[in-house]
């Protein structure tokens, strides 16, 4: 019973600090919830959730706030929450004007970041996605290297990337040839989970990085340059979430296309129809102050493309959850009558 009452506590922590960006207090909480309890008791609890590492106090003889660890035990307790009926009829009748693929996306976007009061990103569905045949690197001068990326349907795709060393031929060649091997046969969700186990290999040469990232953008047809951001401006309004240097690297990460949708990626091939990382859970030191919930959406039995929300970690977790699974499970729809 204790521990329900601690994380109705929490919760009601979580939800009065994102409600008004102000520590908690033991007397709010048991004036404005009704847990049962006197104030000492929260306060008992309180000090308990501190001491897990679940709130925090700002400062002294102030409430409490909640550090990452405690958003994460909110989110993971929370069960689906269902999207309000007025959204859900904003979401039908503002794509389903939409005149073409390209204008839903467009709108898909717009649409969530509305929603979520959040940045919203929406990556173009690859409608022809096939498996990769062969990957080749072709040396340009001393630390530069061609990937070159031939699909199964004989799309040839290519991109030039950086060393940063400048490699000799025995390594160079082993390089190419592990890169071929990793890649061979597969498609792009297999593909990236591949790759990562490739570079993350014991005595890994630190340029695998960038070569696996290039074979990911080429395998997906150009596509993960297709992606379109809404609600920038909404950073802005939060900026007293964030240290005052803080949102230039924010917007430097999410210009990075190619780390932003690794990064989504993982998140969503983790079997969930909904996937949120917390602050440092990004493994981004750019985002470590932010939350990204995601989704992918594609024909059924697939999720080859993308969509998710980013803002501050003090965001409404229920609100932007139900919102990008909503749009997710629309656009799902779309892609699979197209």
């Amino acid at each position: 019973m204790s521990e329900d009452r601690r994380r109705a506590v929490l919760h009601a922590i979580v939800e009065g600090y994102v409600s008004t960006s102000e520590p908690v207090g033991s007397k709010a909480l048991a004036d404005s919830h009704r847990l049962g309890v006197s104030s000492a008791t929260i306060r008992n609890d309180m000090a308990i959730l501190e001491e897990e590492g679940l709130i925090a106090q700002p400062h002294t003889s102030a409430g409490r706030i909640p550090t990452d660890a405690g958003y994460r035990s909110f989110v993971d307790h929370l069960a689906a929450s269902a999207l309000q009926d007025p959204h859900k009829r904003a979401i039908h009748t503002f794509l389903s004007d939409a005149v073409d693929l390209n204008d839903v996306v467009e709108r898909s976007v717009r649409l969530l970041s509305q929603l979520t009061r959040q940045v919203a990103v929406v990556q173009y569905p690859s409608l022809r996605e096939s498996a990769v045949r062969r990957v080749e690197l072709v040396r340009i001068g001393t630390d530069r290297t061609l990937v070159v990326v031939v699909s199964a349907d004989a799309r040839v795709e290519q991109s030039t990337v950086a060393l940063g060393v400048e490699p000799g031929d025995e390594e160079f060649e082993r390089v190419a040839r592990e890169a071929n091997e990793a890649a061979v046969g597969l498609t792009p969700a297999p593909l990236i989970q591949a790759l990562e186990r490739w570079v993350t290999r014991p005595g890994q040469v630190m340029w695998a990085a960038p070569v696996a990232d290039a074979v990911v953008a080429a395998a997906k047809g150009g596509t993960v340059k297709r992606v379109v951001f809404a609600g920038t401006s909404n950073l802005a309004r939060a900026r007293a979430d964030f240290e005052s240097d803080a949102i230039g690297p924010i917007l430097e990460a999410l210009e990075e296309q190619v780390v932003l949708l690794r990064l989504l990626h993982e998140m969503t091939g983790q079997g969930q129809d909904v996937a949120v990382r917390i602050g440092a859970e990004t493994r981004t030191e750019a985002l470590a102050r932010t939350s990204i919930v995601a989704a992918g959406y594609g024909p059924t039995g697939e999720s080859a493309s993308l969509l998710g929300a980013l803002g501050p970690t003090r965001m409404d977790y229920p609100g932007t959850m139900a919102a990008v699974r909503a749009v997710a499970r629309y656009l799902s729809r779309v892609v699979e009558n197209e």
